[in-house]
């Protein structure tokens, strides 16, 4: 049985004196190929939501869709996409920390404050920031980010998935599964491919 995420945290901030809080989340970080995708959504304070947030990953694709939509008619929402070019360049650690303070950025509002799954937010006052292991599944602000995110990104992977018809993108969205490596090693890596992952064991 699922539990579904809690505004306990939003709430207590809320309730001293903090109003616009932004949750955040990302989803591609150990994709083998594309974009890493981060999401911020920020509730209105004291919100009651009217449907069950979960983590993205124990969703159904169908599940998601509808709850992002859901999400963004309610809340701000702020996308940060950082591609393979940066990522092959700075790594996944440091892109995925830019794709954070991107989707910040791109809100709507000015945040007060932010919840992040499991990471701090790099060169940002940690006084106002709190990480949450496991926060994507007890958490609704950072459980609604990584909802919208996943959306996000699998539409992007479908659009890279007609430029690379090979390689199946459409289904595993970059990810390592046995249907990719076989992929690889048939027609290689190709130019989403991060080259800063080492994918070189399938090409010997």
């Amino acid at each position: 049985m699922k539990i579904a995420a809690n505004f306990e945290n939003e709430s207590r901030l809320w309730e001293a004196g903090r109003r616009l809080i932004a949750g955040i989340d990302e989803v591609g970080r150990g994709s083998w190929a594309g974009p890493v995708v981060a999401a911020a959504v920020v509730f209105p304070p004291f919100f009651k939501a009217p449907f069950d947030l979960f983590d993205s990953k124990l969703l159904l694709p169908k599940q998601r869709e509808e709850l992002s939509e859901k999400i963004k008619k309610v809340a701000f929402v702020g996308i940060g996409v950082v591609g393979v070019p940066t990522i092959n360049k700075i790594g996944i650690g440091q892109a995925t920390q830019k794709a954070f303070r991107v989707a910040v950025r791109a809100l709507d509002c000015e945040s007060e404050y932010y919840l992040i799954d499991a990471f701090y937010i790099r060169y940002w006052l940690r006084d106002n920031q709190l990480p949450i292991k496991k926060g994507d599944r007890t958490c609704a602000s950072i459980a609604a980010a990584s909802i919208v995110a996943k959306v996000y990104r699998d539409n992007l992977m479908r659009g890279l998935a007609s430029k690379y018809p090979k390689y199946g993108f459409d289904t595993h969205k970059g990810y390592g599964t046995a249907i990719h490596q076989e992929a690889i090693r048939k027609y290689k890596l190709s130019g989403i491919h991060r080259k800063s992952f080492n994918l070189k064991f399938l090409l010997s």
